[in-house]
C-alpha cells in the first residue's frame, strides 16, 4: 500500500445522519439493530467525504479508502470506523463484503465521472446504492430473496439524488450521472448544468429518468409488506413514499432552478402517510393469520 499522508479524519466534512436526504436508522429501527446499522452508516459517511473532498488528491484520497478496505478485511488496523464495524458484524456472524461493496463505489467517484447509459449507471449503483439495503436486510435477518425489490428501491433513491443534485454535482465535482446516451438525445453537452435554467431538451431526459426510477419504484412497492420485521418494514415504506414522491417532483420540477429536496414538513407529512398506509395494509393480513 502506498504511504498514506492524510486519514479519513482529515477528510471528513463534518455531515451526520441528519443531513441525509433519507432516514438513516431513524427511531423506526429496532435499538438492537440500530448500533450496528450507526456503524456502517459512518463507515460509509467517511468514505463518501474521503471520495468528495475537494482538495485532496485523487491518490491520496484512492490510499484512504484503500486502508479503510485494509482495515475492514482485518490485513491491517488502521482505520477506526473500519475496524469498528469490522467488529460489530464478526459480532453478528455477518460478513464484509456490502462495506467493500461501497468502497469500490467510491474509488469510481475518483476515477470514473460520466457514465454511458442506463444500464452503466445500474453497474454503478449496484456497488454505491444496492449493498445498503442488502445490509439492512441481513441486519434484520431477512430472506435474500428480497433483495431484488431492495436492489430496485436502493437503485431509485440513487438515480433520485444524482438528478435533484445533478447542478451541484457538476459544478463541484465535475461528475455528471446523466448518461452520455441522454445527452445525445437531448443534443446538449454537460456543461450546461452549470446553467441557471435547464433547457427543455434536458428536462425531458430528466423526465424519462425519472419515469425509469418509477418503474424500479412500482417494482418495490411490495418490499415493505414483505419483510418479516414490522419496524423495518414501516422503514422501508416512508423510505418508499419519499421516493416517489421526489420521482413525481422531478416529472415537474426543473432541478436546475427549482428545490426538489423536501423541507422537513413536507418530509414529515409524507412519512406520516406512508407510514399510515403501512400500517393499515399489515392489519388485514395478521388479522387473516389470526383467523387461521
Amino acid at each position: 500500500m502506498a504511504d498514506v499522508t492524510v486519514s479519513a479524519e482529515d477528510l471528513a466534512s463534518g455531515k451526520g445522519a441528519g443531513d441525509e436526504n433519507f432516514p438513516v436508522a431513524s427511531w423506526l429501527i429496532s435499538t438492537r439493530h440500530r448500533p450496528l446499522v450507526m456503524q456502517f452508516y459512518r463507515f460509509a459517511r467517511a468514505a463518501d467525504d474521503v471520495a468528495d473532498h475537494p482538495t485532496a488528491s485523487a491518490d491520496e484520497r484512492l490510499a484512504v479508502l484503500n486502508q479503510m478496505g485494509e482495515t475492514l478485511t482485518g490485513t491491517s488496523d488502521t482505520n477506526p470506523l473500519a475496524r469498528d464495524l469490522r467488529e460489530g458484524l464478526a459480532a453478528r456472524k455477518l460478513g464484509v463484503q456490502h462495506g467493500l461493496d461501497l468502497l469500490a463505489a467510491f474509488r469510481l467517484d475518483i476515477e470514473k465521472s460520466r457514465y454511458a447509459d442506463w444500464a452503466d449507471l445500474m453497474d454503478y449503483c449496484r456497488l454505491s446504492a444496492m449493498p445498503v439495503g442488502r445490509f439492512m436486510l441481513d441486519v434484520h435477518g431477512e430472506d435474500k430473496a428480497l433483495w431484488p425489490m431492495s436492489d430496485a428501491l436502493c437503485a431509485a433513491l440513487q438515480v433520485i439524488n444524482h438528478l435533484q443534485d445533478c447542478g451541484d454535482d457538476y459544478r463541484d465535482r465535475d461528475r455528471v450521472y446523466i448518461p452520455a446516451d441522454s445527452w445525445q438525445r437531448a443534443g446538449l453537452e454537460p456543461s450546461c448544468l452549470a446553467e441557471a435554467q435547464a433547457p427543455e431538451a434536458l428536462l425531458r431526459e430528466i423526465r424519462a429518468l425519472a419515469g425509469s426510477c418509477e418503474e424500479l419504484l412500482a417494482k418495490s412497492k411490495p418490499f415493505a409488506w414483505s419483510v418479516v420485521d414490522r419496524r423495518l418494514g414501516l422503514e422501508i415504506a416512508v423510505i418508499h413514499g419519499l421516493a416517489v414522491s421526489l420521482t413525481q417532483r422531478l416529472l415537474s420540477h426543473d432541478p436546475l432552478s427549482q428545490r426538489v429536496h423536501h423541507q422537513k414538513r413536507e418530509a414529515f407529512g409524507v412519512a406520516t402517510a406512508a407510514m399510515a398506509r403501512q400500517i393499515l395494509r399489515r392489519r388485514p393480513v395478521r388479522s387473516a393469520r389470526a383467523e387461521g
